[in-house]
């Protein structure tokens, strides 16, 4: 929907079952209308569809131009995707999968062609869009940094000619779209320092090359490459990483790179006490469940130290200061009895949207409704626009 003629403000479905195109279109098909009812009745609702790979090739069998017209019929609009999660997001372990495949491979490139191909489509007429995506890849699946240096550097060769292949759709139709690269614990890019690195030794290089048949200076590449690829800022994401949103903000506009979507989520936040340290690892627990990677960070000596799942961290209940998981819980609520969140960090990227036009995309992403403890469940198109009216009375 749109809020203040700035931001588009939407959920992202991917809490939706949706394997292939006829379970993604059925679970649309009942929640959307029931949403869109509680949150915005008498206007357009934008939505940020998820389509994995299955739903994906699907619909390049004909069911494109249906969809199209449901969301006409239903006042809805497409403006922006979640082209992270490839396969199946439900009802199975996802963990480091998630990331599969990665950005070294022509199989994360045909997809996400495909998506903008899709959205360009769905969307309306000259709207911008965007699609956000994986950081690359996975870090704990590379033992030496020569490895890792050579997956950046065929991620980063992906990455740019999708840039490409967008600069050429805008000249033939003048659709702006951009590729959100969305940074997140574990991954490839995990924090602002990582984001500036990768554009610096290997996205720009890289762009330098691929457009040099259009015979532009290398500083036209380089603004051309900085205009497709952008960032999705998620907010738990940056928690974990312990960065305040307007630091980031400033280091990334310092750099001239852009932020495609600002992506509205929450993690855990676990102060420790001693005299209710049984009480806070139990309590802690109750969020341990099989499907989701839920890291977990802390500050030690000035630095981020990273455990790649709860389970780590449970395991050992040692004493700490405060942990952070990456478990995205509902945006709503500050405190979860023994547990708090971060929501002080969306408060603080919304102090700052009050004076910066960071991106006109919002999407609220909690997609854990399905493994939240029982005490926090309700019904799924109740939590959906609580949240997002929530929002709405904040940024309005």
């Amino acid at each position: 929907m749109k809020i203040n003629e700035k931001y588009h403000l939407t959920y992202c479905t991917n809490i939706h079952a949706g394997g292939n195109w006829e379970e993604t279109f059925t679970s649309l098909k009942e929640n959307v209308p029931q949403i869109k009812s509680a949150v915005c009745p008498d206007k357009p609702f934008g939505l940020g569809l998820r389509l994995g790979n299955t739903a994906g090739l699907e619909l390049d069998q004909g069911q494109l131009k249906e969809f199209k017209e449901w969301l006409d019929k239903e006042d809805c609009y497409v403006f922006t995707m979640n082209g992270f999660p490839y396969g199946n997001f439900h009802g199975e372990p996802v963990k480091d999968q998630v990331h599969v495949p990665d950005w070294t491979t022509q199989e994360r490139l045909e997809y996400t062609l495909r998506l903008f191909k899709q959205l360009n489509v769905l969307a309306p007429e000259g709207m911008e869009c965007g699609i956000s995506t994986s950081p690359v890849s996975y870090k704990h699946w590379f033992d030496s940094e020569e490895d890792k240096r050579k997956a950046l550097t065929s991620g980063a060769k992906n990455m740019v000619r999708v840039a490409v292949e967008l600069y050429q759709m805008e000249k033939a139709s003048g659709r702006y779209m951009h590729l959100d690269v969305e940074p997140e614990p574990d991954g490839f890019l995990e924090n602002t320092q990582e984001v500036l690195d990768f554009y610096a030794e290997y996205l720009v290089p890289t762009a330098i090359k691929a457009f040099g048949e259009y015979q532009f200076n290398p500083e036209k590449i380089t603004e051309l490459l900085k205009r497709y690829i952008t960032i999705c800022y998620d907010v738990c994401h940056f928690a974990l990483a312990y960065e305040a949103p307007n630091w980031t903000f400033e280091k990334l506009k310092e750099s001239d790179i852009k932020i495609g979507k600002i992506q509205v989520s929450a993690a855990l936040k676990i102060i420790y006490d001693q005299d209710k340290a049984d009480d806070i690892w139990n309590t802690l627990a109750k969020f341990n469940e099989p499907v989701y990677l839920h890291q977990v960070t802390q500050m030690v000596d000035g630095k981020v130290k990273t455990y790649n799942d709860l389970p780590v961290i449970l395991e050992k209940r040692a004493p700490f200061t405060e942990l952070r998981s990456h478990f995205h819980v509902p945006i709503f609520l500050k405190d979860y009895g023994l547990l708090q969140s971060t929501q002080d960090q969306i408060e603080s990227v919304l102090a700052y949207l009050k004076s910066h036009l960071v991106s006109q995309h919002i999407e609220v992403e909690t997609y854990t409704w399905d493994v939240l403890p029982k005490d926090l469940k309700m019904p799924i198109t109740e939590s959906i626009a609580r949240e997002l009216n929530w929002m709405k009375s904040r940024l309005e």
